[in-house]
């Protein structure tokens, strides 16, 4: 018989054996639970972001019928161009020198006739002092000469001297002529040369640029280069604009059209403008085809400078509380009777959609407007219905469906 003590002693081993059984046990299913929520989160995710999961979504939110409306429509070409004044002047000498005076810099305000700048004319006025003195000894001599070809006129007319000497007084005295004549000539082009050391504004205007400074040697017009550019003076209070305008909207545009420009240096400033020039002939710009246009600010604003970038809205046409549609509305097809292309919408009906046509007029770049064949409040697609939900309109003619 056993020990009463040893069996007590076991019943304590087995239940403390079984206590980790059960502890284990619990372990490990808290442990399959985990992974299974795990599991299934990550199934859950994967399928809401799986491959289709975003068309899917995005099938189910898209827009696909609209309501009509009325509402005003305009329709307006942009453009971007620079500012830049009309008259524009490069300024530079007429002949070489060393600048003695230069009273103006960039931004001043000069007036016509105002002096510019000044070349050194102190070799000129040496010149101009040996002009005068050659004319003053051509004049000597030509009277001299004028003297002699008398007498000798009066001896040969009483045979008291030969012809070829009264000849040869009468050549002296030509020559004299012909000496003091290009002697005036030179004095002429020394005092034009001298007149040219002044250069003056020739209109009202702002100096632009100044690219020399006083007693720095210049070359005129005449030499290598075209000579020095001494500045670039402009009249601000006449401004314009060049603008690139695409072939496909040229069509639109003609001289005189009023315009509207905003300018992108100054927040809130909105001038008016109108079309100068457009060019006849085609230009490539950033590879896209199209026309030089001059555009004329006919107001301006002294916060407006050179250089600055403007947009400019050209107003081609416009309705005012209108029938309009979105674009994607509007549907079209050959009829081949008419040999014209007709536009239809489908018009939503008792769950399902009418085939109409309809009659457009100008559009923008989201509307057009319905002439004819809708109403206000209208439900229509934006997209083709499929083929069973589409009711076709007796009054329609739907030979060759829509596109």
């Amino acid at each position: 018989m056993a020990h009463p003590m040893a069996i007590i002693v076991m019943d304590g081993r087995d239940m403390i054996e079984a206590s980790r059984r059960i502890w284990n046990w619990m372990k490990g299913f808290l442990a399959a639970v985990v992974v299974g929520l795990v599991a299934g989160t990550v199934y859950f995710m994967v399928g809401r972001s799986g491959p289709g999961s975003d068309a899917k979504v995005e099938e189910e939110s898209r827009v696909r019928t609209a309501t009509v409306t009325r509402q005003d429509i305009r329709f307006d070409i942009n453009l971007a161009g620079e500012i830049t004044p009309l008259e524009v002047v490069s300024v530079r000498p007429e002949v070489n020198g060393r600048i003695s005076q230069l009273p103006v810099d960039i931004s001043d305000k000069v007036s016509k006739g105002d002096l510019l700048f000044s070349l050194d004319d102190r070799d000129l006025m040496i010149e101009l002092e040996s002009r005068r003195t050659e004319i003053e000894a051509a004049q000597l001599q030509l009277d001299q000469a004028h003297r002699l070809y008398l007498r000798q006129k009066d001896l040969f007319e009483e045979d008291l001297v030969s012809r070829e000497e009264f000849e040869n007084s009468l050549t002296d005295y030509e020559l004299a002529q012909n000496r003091i004549e290009r002697a005036r000539k030179e004095l002429d082009m020394s005092e034009d040369r001298l007149s040219r050391t002044r250069i003056l504004a020739p209109f009202d205007g702002t100096i632009l640029t100044r690219s020399v400074s006083l007693g720095q040697a210049v070359s005129g017009s005449g030499g290598f280069n075209s000579g020095t550019e001494v500045m670039t003076i402009a009249d601000l209070g006449r401004m314009i604009i060049n603008a690139h305008v695409n072939q496909v909207d040229v069509t639109r545009l003609k001289n005189g059209m009023e315009v509207s420009i905003e300018v992108e240096a100054v927040n809130g400033l909105r001038i008016p403008g109108r079309i100068d020039r457009i060019a006849p002939q085609a230009t490539m710009k950033s590879r896209t085809k199209g026309y030089e246009t001059r555009i004329l600010l006919t107001d301006s604003d002294p916060r407006i400078q050179p250089g600055m970038t403007a947009n400019i809205i050209i107003p081609i046409a416009a309705s005012d509380d209108v029938v309009a549609v979105p674009l994607a509305a509007v549907f079209t097809e050959f009829n081949n009777q008419t040999k014209a292309m007709d536009r239809y919408v489908y018009v939503q009906k008792d769950g399902q959609f009418e085939l109409r046509q309809v009659v457009t007029g100008i559009a923008d770049y989201n509307f057009v407007e319905v002439l004819e064949g809708l109403e206000e409040g209208e439900v229509i697609s934006l997209e083709k219905p499929e083929p069973e939900q589409i009711r076709v309109n007796a009054s329609s003619d739907t030979k060759g469906g829509a596109s």
